[in-house]
């Protein structure tokens, strides 16, 4: 290992959105930092990169909306271009329904979701329930659970049978969106955004550099990577739960901490663009949506920029991500290709470019779009990883107040981690 030596006020670890938020904030204030990133690039799972015609596609986090104020904020300042997702027409669901059927399903499907967020968190009649086990018990028509579930699968990416039903209800409360998360992407890649806060932080931010261990005490921390050690006052750990749960900390964490970071598994999603010719579903007033209701997490939506790039998004999520995680790309290829025909017909077969990220088992981010808590009793588990090990503190979209797991999430949990490690700092600095 190199010796050399760096000296700073807070090293952060990670340069996702999180940490990239914190250290614009500390910067602002004139808290001198350096993020350090394991990647080659910024944005954690937020991501750009060709498609196989040379287009640069969303890879990864990609969608706002106007009820997001932080990022929409970020967007308009930065002078990106918001482009509206075509949502205009007929929802279609796979096996065939009617247009009514399919309408009446989802209203349903919602209307359990609804149910289970009037649920108190804390509520001891579901003390140890997963949403598996609460769902069987419901009432409902086998369609508008299959359709819940579907739902549920495609959006937190985990089987209901690993997910506390108080978790559930406690993280969905806090996704407080009123018009469809989908509302826009970027026309610049969300990753843009990331790469414009990371041309402000200039030498504050080093690529390719994963940090392995972080020593702490009293005096402050050292962050250990293999081109040498960084030593700050402070530390904030901006990564997802599960992945901070993999850095070696020197002492050890207390119990209770290490135990809070793992007790979280990490979401599985595979993300694919498909682009046509035409987007022939509008012709026929369909919107592009499809949900999948023999598949739980298949699900699809129209993310074509204009008349001339037709492109559907597929997006697959939990278990069956995790199973066609083991297919290759053939196989994938077939089997998406097929689940579009069987859904809105012969011309799905036509299919110019074909662009998959596999986001299950990512080596810096887990998985995507989130880690969730698996373990039943672990109800403390934010809280305690929010208290942190002054002067080590962790922060991660995960935790955040307001959008956990979204960009969103991210923003917010990076913004307010940074204020309270600049108000330890300013404390300390007044006791000295």
């Amino acid at each position: 290992m190199s010796n050399i030596i760096e000296r700073t006020d807070v090293v952060i670890v990670g340069a996702g959105f999180t940490g990239l938020s914190a250290a614009l904030d500390f910067q602002r204030a004139g808290i001198d930092c350096l993020v350090l990133e394991a990647r080659a690039r910024v944005g954690g799972r937020v991501e750009a990169k060709p498609n196989g015609l040379g287009e640069l596609i969303d890879s990864g986090g990609q969608f706002l909306c106007q009820d997001m104020p932080e990022l929409m904020a970020l967007a308009k300042a930065r002078g990106k271009t918001f482009v509206a997702t075509h949502v205009e027409g007929d929802f279609i669901t796979h096996p065939p329904m009617s247009v009514e059927q399919a309408e009446r399903t989802y209203v349903t499907a919602m209307a359990i979701r609804e149910r289970m967020n009037a649920i108190e968190p804390d509520d001891p009649s579901i003390a140890g329930l997963t949403v598996a086990t609460w769902l069987e018990h419901q009432k409902d028509t086998p369609d508008a659970k299959a359709a819940f579930r579907s739902m549920i699968e495609g959006l937190w990416c985990l089987a209901l049978d690993k997910v506390p039903l108080w978790y559930l209800i406690d993280n969905d409360r806090r996704i407080t969106n009123e018009v469809p998360e989908l509302q826009y992407s970027l026309r610049e890649t969300m990753q843009s955004l990331a790469e414009d806060i990371a041309g402000d932080l200039g030498q504050g931010l080093r690529l390719n550099a994963p940090v392995t261990r972080i020593e702490h005490g009293p005096q402050g921390v050292r962050a250990v990577t293999a081109g040498g050690v960084v030593e700050a006052r402070a530390a904030l750990v901006a990564l997802p739960p599960a992945t901070a749960a993999k850095l070696e900390f020197t002492p050890a964490l207390p119990e209770n901490v290490a135990k809070a970071l793992g007790v979280w598994e990490s979401g599985a999603v595979l993300k694919i663009l498909v682009r046509y010719a035409r987007p022939f579903w509008r012709e026929r007033d369909w919107s592009g949506m499809v949900m999948w209701r023999d598949l739980p997490g298949l699900f699809a939506c129209d993310t074509g920029k204009d008349a001339e790039h037709a492109a559907l998004t597929v997006f697959v999520g939990g278990p069956l991500a995790l199973r066609w995680h083991e297919l290759g790309a053939a196989q994938l290829r077939a089997q998406v290709a097929a689940r579009l025909v069987d859904a809105l017909g012969p011309d799905a077969a036509g299919i110019v470019d074909f662009s998959v990220r596999d986001w299950t088992h990512d080596r810096w981010s887990g998985g995507a779009y989130s880690d969730l808590i698996v373990d039943v009793t672990a109800r403390d588990a934010e809280r305690t990883i929010l208290a942190g090990v002054p002067p080590v503190y962790f922060a991660a979209s995960e935790v955040s107040p307001s959008f956990p797991g979204y960009v969103e999430g991210a923003i917010v949990a990076g913004r307010i981690a940074a204020g309270k490690v600049q108000s330890a700092i300013a404390t300390s600095a007044s006791g000295s």
